[in-house]
């Protein structure tokens, strides 16, 4: 048998070519040489403004007003006044220790002031001095006078009693200073008189024939 000649081999090789290109251009399919795409960088992720944004600082916590009792008398000496403080709260007597006496209550603010009411339109305005002392104002009876009262220890400090004797209401207010002096007033029915001392130690009090038992007063 006669192998093909050069001129057939030639002919067959560009029928193959030609087939092979009308093949990729139908089919759309990529030589080697274009299916190579050099890719782009990934763009990095943007950080969200909220881990950006600083961590805002704890706001300070409040420290409370230390529970304390103070006493002391009006710059004019005209009656003595005691202040306790329990909890954030207050109350306060102001008295004569003859006739005129109110007691008043009311919250102690943040930052450290008093602004404490009673009847018939009494109130106090004080301010607390780094737990040392009280000053401020007190109106009572329509007259205003300013005070100033220091840290107390018991037996120093607010007293106070109630009851029922011989169906009489008892009521009975004491402030006792530092130096010991004990100033007070005991209304009977709403009939205010001196009230009688009382054991400091104890609260021991003795009215009209009856023991009674006064006691460190709280707000």
């Amino acid at each position: 048998m006669k192998r093909p000649g050069p001129l057939l081999t030639l002919l067959a090789g560009l029928v193959l070519g030609l087939f092979l290109l009308t093949l990729n251009a139908t089919t759309g399919t990529k030589t080697a040489s274009s299916s190579y795409e050099e890719k782009s960088p990934s763009p990095a992720p943007a950080r969200s403004a909220a881990s950006t944004a600083p961590t805002p600082a704890p706001s300070p916590s409040r420290v409370p007003a230390a529970d304390a009792d103070y006493a002391g008398r009006t710059d004019d000496d005209a009656a003595a006044i005691a202040v306790t403080v329990r909890d954030d709260k207050a109350i306060a007597y102001y008295c004569d220790g003859r006739t005129q006496e109110s007691w008043l209550k009311g919250d102690v603010e943040d930052d450290g002031t008093l602004r404490l009411t009673g009847q018939h339109g009494a109130k106090l305005d004080g301010t607390l001095r780094d737990g040392k002392r009280v000053e401020g104002t007190v109106t009572v009876g329509g007259g205003r006078h300013a005070f100033s009262a220091d840290r107390a220890t018991k037996p120093s400090g607010l007293w106070r009693a109630t009851a029922t004797v011989r169906s009489a209401k008892i009521d009975g207010g004491w402030i006792v200073l530092k130096d010991g002096t004990q100033v007070g007033i005991l209304t009977r029915d709403g009939k205010p008189s001196p009230a009688p001392a009382i054991d400091p130690e104890t609260g021991a009090v003795t009215v009209d024939g009856q023991q009674l038992t006064a006691r460190p007063a709280t707000p």
